[in-house]
């Protein structure tokens, strides 16, 4: 993150100067992009991928320091919750064969971690919810013991002013009050990082935000938590409240911090930056000695530390990422794909969003102008609920609005995405493989989410909730570990 956070307490002229600091940061932005130079370069693509640390009943184990010093690995770094960790993959060149390059560090990193983790007596999970997880995991004590996670945790109480309350709709309605914002430890994903000329920020963008949809109702892999059977895809409900700064009396008048986005980018990625200074408070105000307004006037690329901290408090489900540590940059963050079932099933999701983005960037004007932002809005939130059995709004060019299912939309999408890949001039050989995962999981009708609903399903007649939850899990990891493509396990 750049700017070392060591305590946890700030007053009021921290925040202010922070505020002070934000607005020059907005304004050496806007100038930066009008270099023509700024971000010039070859796209790119990264990732991070967030995973759960369990023991041999697949309860978590709140031993990711003790997994991170074993591993000694700078790609490891502890998340917020104590049974978390977060692994960071160097970008490869989109051109070629990304895929394979990513799967490879992927693997690797597994690899590492595993090993690490059978040190200390603990095993890994890559799943989107811990289905295992149960209430009085939670608490201050599931917090990492990192400065930055406790002023998040404190600045967000001391906003929102009440506890925070979990309430979802599903099979087994969910409904909890919790004093802190350990609820969001249940979630792990797989972050992408796609780096674009600044230039077509907003069609790519815009792009990724419909695309976000069927891809996300396709890769499904959250479908319980606490015990409750919920939406496809919990992870995304879970977030927006467990980190929610808003009580009841303002709750109608503010924007979340966890969102899909108030609309369409029309001219660069300038606008969600400047929407994330002004709708947002900051949450950790620590400031750097940098004056980016005298850097830029010198022709320098200043690093903008206060706005890449802050923005990392603006959680948007594709949020823009400003990098000028090493070759100054732009990229768009994908957050909506869960992590798991298996590096093979991750890699065909990539594969699916990625292309799907790329080909309906070709064409964005046309996409935003048929296809109004609220409706866009509503995929994404209708695909995270439903997932493969989501009824989406799609344009069509003759036809114009329809209602179609993901298990429709779908199929029609994958020769989309072999464009768009092909376009980037992505291997397609390695691009046909993986979205063949994804023409599978819809043929068979089977996500992450499907098997473990119908494996729970199966197991609870003869043990009961809890039981068949910790059985079910350990089929999971026994399957996982084989990467075969999770349309392909046996219920």
């Amino acid at each position: 993150m750049g700017l070392q956070l060591d305590r946890a307490d700030f007053g009021p002229l921290d925040y202010a100067r922070m505020s002070e600091r934000l607005d020059q940061c907005l304004q050496a932005l806007g100038r930066l992009l009008e270099r023509p130079e700024f971000g010039a370069g070859a796209p790119t693509l990264g990732a991070e991928l967030e995973l759960f640390l369990v023991d041999d009943a697949g309860r978590p184990l709140p031993r990711n320091a003790e997994v991170q010093a074993a591993a000694c690995d700078e790609r490891f770094t502890p998340e917020l919750g104590r049974y978390n960790l977060e692994c960071n993959l160097s970008p490869v060149a989109v051109p070629g064969p990304c895929f394979s390059a990513l799967g490879g560090q992927l693997r690797d990193a597994l690899a590492t971690v595993r090993h690490a983790a059978a040190q200390v007596d603990t095993r890994v999970a890559l799943i989107g919810i811990l289905p295992t997880l149960r209430r009085d995991d939670l608490g201050p004590a599931a917090i990492s013991d990192v400065p930055r996670y406790w002023t998040l945790d404190r600045r967000l109480r001391a906003l929102r002013g009440e506890p925070y309350r979990i309430h979802i709709n599903g099979a087994d309605p969910l409904m909890i009050d919790c004093d802190d914002i350990s609820p969001e430890t249940a979630n792990t994903s797989l972050q992408l990082h796609l780096r674009v000329p600044p230039a077509d920020f907003a069609r790519i963008y815009n792009a990724a935000q419909i695309a976000t949809a069927p891809a996300l109702a396709v890769a499904g892999n959250s479908p319980t938590f606490l015990e409750h059977r919920l939406w496809e895809e919990t992870r995304i409900v879970l977030f927006k409240q467990a980190v929610d700064q808003r009580g009841r009396a303002v709750r109608r008048l503010r924007a979340p911090r966890v969102g899909f986005g108030t609309g369409w980018v029309r001219r660069s990625a300038l606008e969600l930056f400047v929407e994330g200074v002004r709708r947002y408070e900051p949450l950790i105000p620590v400031t750097s000695d940098e004056h980016p307004l005298e850097r830029v006037a010198a022709g320098d690329v200043p690093l903008l530390e206060e706005l890449r901290l802050h923005q990392g408090t603006v959680w948007l489900w594709n949020r823009p990422v400003y990098d000028a540590f090493t070759d100054p940059h732009l990229r768009i963050e994908f957050r909506a794909l869960p992590a798991g079932p298996t590096v093979t099933d991750m890699l065909a999701n990539v594969a699916f969003l990625l292309g799907v983005t790329l080909a309906l960037a070709a064409d964005a004007e046309w996409w935003t102008d048929a296809l109004p932002f609220d409706r866009a809005h509503d995929n994404f939130y209708r695909a995270a609920q439903s997932g493969l059995d989501a009824v989406l709004t799609w344009p069509a060019p003759d036809a114009g609005l329809t209602r179609v299912t993901s298990c429709e939309l779908i199929p029609r999408l994958l020769p989309v995405a072999r464009r768009g890949l092909a376009a980037a001039g992505i291997d397609g050989a390695e691009s046909a493989e993986l979205l063949q995962v994804i023409a599978g999981r819809v043929a068979a009708r089977q996500t992450g989410a499907v098997w473990q609903r119908h494996t729970l399903a199966d197991l609870e007649p003869r043990l009961g909730r809890r039981q068949a939850l910790m059985a079910m899990l350990r089929r999971y990891l026994k399957h996982a570990h084989t990467d075969r493509p999770v349309h392909t396990w046996p219920v």
